[in-house]
């Protein structure tokens, strides 16, 4: 199929393609990589009147540290120049981990990091990611700016806080703490498929080994990237014994998700996934963490 008709534009400055949307509002789309809007407008599940193409807009393409030791990346950044940036590698392990997981090569080298989070795929990685790294959004509209925690960002399935005249323009990550360790975990029917389940973790410990801080968001397990607030009450401040890990992957299984049923998977086999993945990737972060000296 083909997309319906639209009027296209391509701005060349975060100012113009502000004022597109502005003009336009909810008849607007904005295309950045176009890995998932391009395919949806082919088959006629969204028909935008309005397209506004980010891709000449060389402003919004980079990734740069900040003065804490995190990094900025602008809306535009290639998956793939997130992939092989030895900032990232660097900065943000957890990141430069997961982008090798997202869908093939191809897409990698047109899709976009900003992109892929303002679609709000429950499924995609970087969604939970985002969420698990605790990063942060810069909003922008014609009448200034504002920033969003990334846990606040994700309100439904494909739908975010984001105005119609608004654009995200920069995600904000920072780095962990000493004695941090992380791990993403996740099953896919075909090697770079959507995951059926996945799984990402952060955990730091104190001087004395124990579980200081702990962070696990789940993806594909819900409308919304999956926080496991329950499961991860159970180790702060104690020591990550295989009897607390696999503890707290239970309840993340069974209280802190909320999996539904579709061709690919039952609700209770995502569950049972969640469960496996939740232990193997708390046992992988809490080892780097040791390992973090």
């Amino acid at each position: 199929m083909k997309p319906a008709p639209f009027e296209y534009y391509a701005p060349t400055t975060v100012e113009e393609a502000l004022s597109l949307l502005a003009e336009h509002g909810y008849d607007a789309k904005v295309l950045a990589g176009g890995q998932s809007l391009i395919p949806m407008m082919n088959f006629r599940l969204v028909q935008p009147s309005v397209l506004v193409d980010l891709n000449n807009i060389p402003e919004l393409s980079y990734i740069c540290p900040d003065e804490n030791g995190g990094l900025r990346l602008g809306a535009m950044t290639r998956h793939h120049h997130v992939e092989i940036d030895p900032m990232v590698a660097e900065r943000i392990p957890l990141l430069h981990e997961t982008m090798p997981k997202i869908a093939y090569s191809q897409i990698r080298s047109r899709g976009t990091f900003g992109g892929s989070v303002s679609h709000a795929d429950p499924s995609a990685e970087l969604v939970s990611v985002s969420v698990a790294l605790s990063g942060r959004f810069r909003l922008q509209s014609q009448k200034g700016e504002r920033w969003v925690p990334a846990d606040e960002f994700f309100v439904g399935l494909f739908t975010t806080v984001l105005e119609p005249n608004e654009l995200l323009v920069e995600a904000a990550l920072p780095s962990l703490p000493m004695r941090s360790g992380w791990s993403l975990m996740e099953v896919a029917r075909r090697s770079h498929d959507f995951a059926l389940v996945g799984v990402a973790a952060i955990v730091s410990l104190d001087m004395n080994g124990l579980c200081e801080q702990a962070r696990m968001v789940f993806l594909s397990a819900g409308e919304v990237p999956m926080v496991a607030h329950k499961a991860v009450e159970l180790l702060q401040g104690q020591a990550p014994t295989l009897e607390a890990i696999k503890a707290s992957a239970e309840i993340a299984a069974s209280e802190d998700i909320d999996p539904g049923n579709d061709i690919h998977a039952t609700a209770e086999f995502r569950r049972h996934l969640a469960n496996v993945l939740a232990r193997r990737a708390l046992e992988q972060a809490f080892k780097r963490a040791a390992d973090d000296k």
